[in-house]
């Protein structure tokens, strides 16, 4: 049975933006593109030094994605916040990136699947319109579209560019009354799959398992209830 879809609409993910703009943000407008000291090696697997392929393919796995299906992007004004990173559908990707400031945000999903002009308004979420804009398709919901049937406001509004590449849609999705579609159009440009710094800053860390708290005061045999000393109850 396929793994439900983790990817919400735009209009939905924009409810809890004041959970995305607490800690753990890395900078997406400067540096190597995912940015930080992670991003350009000070960080993660020691200072200076990026982690083997082997290890960045193994961080991925425990992410249950693949570093091929891993993308990064660049907005001026943007931090990539580091707690939305997950899996998307079977083994996808996905992350928001938030403004430092206004709490605007822009989704980035990655997937495997293509996008074309015959499919353009049925890939999900369905869009109400949609037109060719350089190397991907620009879509966006409205009064006809399947999400908001009968709609006239901009309320549950979203817009978002996608293209496919390596057997992957791409899609980078924001609300048009926070993010306008030049920015949104420039952060779809410069999304890119990414490379080893990249994806060791932008990959969680993998943990190990917990180890169980061994109880003294557990008998071996019997119904396990605990044993409370002489005197404990007063």
């Amino acid at each position: 049975m396929p793994r439900p879809r983790l990817l919400l609409p735009a209009a939905l993910l924009l409810l809890a933006p004041l959970a995305l703009t607490g800690c753990g943000s890395e900078d997406a407008g400067s540096g190597n593109r995912a940015s930080g000291d992670r991003a350009s090696g000070n960080a993660g697997s020691g200072a200076g030094s990026t982690p083997s392929r082997a290890d960045l393919e193994d961080r991925a796995r425990a992410a249950q994605t693949r570093t091929a299906h891993v993308y990064v992007t660049e907005a001026d004004g943007f931090t990539l916040a580091e707690q939305s990173v997950g899996v998307l559908g079977d083994d996808g990707f996905q992350a928001v990136y938030v403004a430092k400031r206004g709490g605007a945000q822009i989704k980035v999903g990655v997937e495997r699947g293509t996008v074309d002009g015959k499919t353009c308004r049925s890939v999900y979420p369905p869009a109400g319109r949609c037109e060719k804009d350089g190397k991907g398709w620009y879509r966006a919901s409205g009064p006809d579209s399947p999400e908001n049937p009968g709609s006239t406001g901009r309320s549950g509004s979203w817009h978002e560019y996608v293209r496919s590449e390596h057997g992957l849609r791409i899609q980078l999705s924001a609300d048009p009354d926070l993010v306008d579609r030049d920015t949104l159009r420039a952060a779809a440009e410069e999304a890119h799959r990414a490379n080893a710094a990249e994806l060791d800053a932008v990959l969680p860390e993998k943990t190990s398992p917990a180890t169980p708290v061994e109880r003294g005061d557990i008998p071996r045999e019997g119904d396990g209830a605990p044993q409370d000393p002489p005197g404990a109850g007063g």
